[in-house]
C-alpha cells in the first residue's frame, strides 16, 4: 500500500489536575501512539490536543514540545461539556503520514478514557 495521510485518535485522564503529571500522562499518549503505529516526527503533519474544562495546569501541547516535537503543527481545544463526561480528560488527533491501512492503525485510550473505545483492542 501506498503511504497516505491517515488520522489516529486517543485519549487518556489525570488523576489530578497538575502541570507534571498532565506532561507525564500526554507523553505516555504521544508515546504509545507512536509506539503502537511505528510513527517517527517526521511522518506527522499535524495534531490537535483537546482537554475538558477542569484541566489548567498547561497546555497538552507543552508535553508533545518537552517529548521533541518541535517543528510540526499543534493546537488545542475545550472539549465539549457532556453531562456524565470523564473528568480530567485530554483526547489526541494526529494527523500522519503511512502505509498503514485504516484498520490497522491502532488507537490508544489509556486509565479511565478506556471506557471510550472499550471496541477496540488494546
Amino acid at each position: 500500500m501506498s503511504e497516505r495521510v491517515r488520522a489516529l485518535r486517543g485519549a487518556t485522564t489525570l488523576e489530578q489536575d497538575e502541570r507534571e503529571h498532565l506532561i507525564e500522562r500526554t507523553q505516555e499518549l504521544i508515546g504509545q501512539l507512536f509506539e503502537r503505529n511505528g510513527l517517527h516526527e517526521d511522518d506527522l503533519v499535524s495534531i490537535v490536543f483537546t482537554a475538558t474544562s477542569d484541566v489548567h495546569s498547561a497546555y497538552p501541547a507543552e508535553a508533545a514540545r518537552e517529548a521533541g516535537i518541535t517543528h510540526v503543527p499543534l493546537l488545542c481545544a475545550r472539549e465539549l461539556e457532556i453531562d456524565g463526561g470523564i473528568p480530567r480528560c485530554i483526547r489526541v488527533l494526529v494527523h500522519a503520514y503511512t502505509t498503514q491501512s485504516q484498520r490497522e492503525l491502532r488507537h490508544p485510550y489509556l486509565h479511565a478514557a478506556r471506557q471510550l473505545r472499550t471496541d477496540l483492542l488494546e
